[in-house]
């Protein structure tokens, strides 16, 4: 009866260390790696009237699709809440991104959580604890503005281009490109495999002339503007896991305006994935030790980006009739469909079914 005891004990015993360990962390590299990572991507305020209706904030549908495509989760941040609700998120979240856009790098609501969210991120790494964030297009830009404490963008017109890269020689010892395969790298320096929509960007004269930004920051690649100047293109951080691209690589795959250069090449479209796959890859990198597991689980999950129901409706007006006055929209800016976060549905704007984000 004794033994009996003991062998059922040292069964169960060992059945829970077996199931312990298959629920911990597996490790890479000697790292522990996450791989159910959520990102967070930073709204910005509605400015479209037409809009309006759906709600106060949005992110573009393509950079949910880009950062999903890469296995992670998305948490939409929203742009109204207090310094303790961000702190409360950080905490849930892998990596952040600062999407392109509009708007002012100094005084908007943009531009103030991106740096609470940016010195906390700060923090964290010079913690140990691995935290990444990505800047694209007005996301870069904005990174530029943090780090060196001032606004130091000048013209660089290159609205509506599709270019490749002058790399650098750094991009071979890059984090950013260093998997890349060789047809690839080759691609990007002949091939016009990125998307650039904007009118202001950083020059390498400036940045190379900035203390800050040339001590925080390694250039991997420049382009040359419509007006002739220089302007840094990619950059990654030396200490930090912070990325800047002032390109758009969501577009490659998941934008399909026929007037806008969106490039869809068969290099473009694995140059996206790629990127979107080692960002999420970096973010996999942040188990979630800054907050315990079992406690956040549930809310975590109540603030992920979850659209499900796919409503058919011709025009933006029956959609607005549909919803229920969210707060809070996501849409494409092909203007194919609208993503209202609060209802979880989903409204194309034409008789045209669209893909659901999943």
């Amino acid at each position: 009866m004794f033994n009996t005891g003991v062998s059922t004990y040292l069964c169960l015993f060992f059945a829970c260390c077996f199931c312990c360990s298959r629920a911990m962390p597996t490790k890479r590299n000697n790292e522990a790696v996450n791989d159910r990572s959520v990102i967070g991507i930073l709204t910005q305020v509605v400015t479209d009237e037409i809009m309006k209706p759906f709600g106060r904030t949005y992110i573009p549908s393509s950079y949910v699709k880009y950062i999903e495509s890469g296995g992670s989760r998305v948490m939409p941040i929203r742009l109204t809440l207090t310094t303790s609700e961000y702190e409360n998120i950080f905490m849930k979240i892998n990596g952040l991104i600062f999407i392109g856009g509009n708007a002012d790098l100094e005084t908007s609501d943009f531009a103030r959580v991106a740096k609470i969210f940016y010195r906390l991120a700060l923090a964290a790494n010079d913690a140990g604890d691995y935290f990444p964030i990505w800047g694209t297009c007005m996301g870069m830009q904005l990174l530029t503005v943090l780090v060196a404490g001032e606004n130091l963008l000048t013209k660089t017109p290159a609205e509506n281009l599709a270019l490749p890269l002058n790399l650098t020689t750094e991009v071979q010892s890059s984090r950013m490109f260093n998997t890349f395969p060789d047809e690839l790298i080759n691609a990007l320096t002949q091939e016009p495999l990125t998307g650039n929509f904007h009118n202001y960007g950083i020059t390498i004269k400036d940045f190379q002339e900035n203390e800050m930004l040339q001590s925080f920051f390694t250039i991997l690649s420049t382009n040359i503007a419509k007006n002739g100047a220089h302007f840094v293109s990619t950059f990654e951080g030396k200490r930090y896991p912070f990325y800047g691209v002032q390109w758009h690589p969501e577009v490659n795959r998941f934008q399909w305006y026929r007037k806008l250069n969106f490039p869809h090449s068969r290099h473009a479209v694995q140059l996206s994935s790629l990127l979107a796959e080692f960002f999420v890859n970096e973010d996999s990198r942040v188990v979630p030790s800054k907050c315990s597991l079992l406690p956040c689980l549930h809310s975590r999950c109540s603030l992920l980006l979850k659209p499900s129901t796919l409503l058919l409706r011709e025009t933006i007006a029956a959609a607005v009739r549909t919803l229920n006055n969210g707060r809070h929209t996501l849409h494409d800016q092909n203007l194919n469909w609208v993503t209202n976060v609060e209802s979880q549905a989903m409204i194309p704007r034409r008789w045209e079914l669209q893909d659901s984000l999943k």
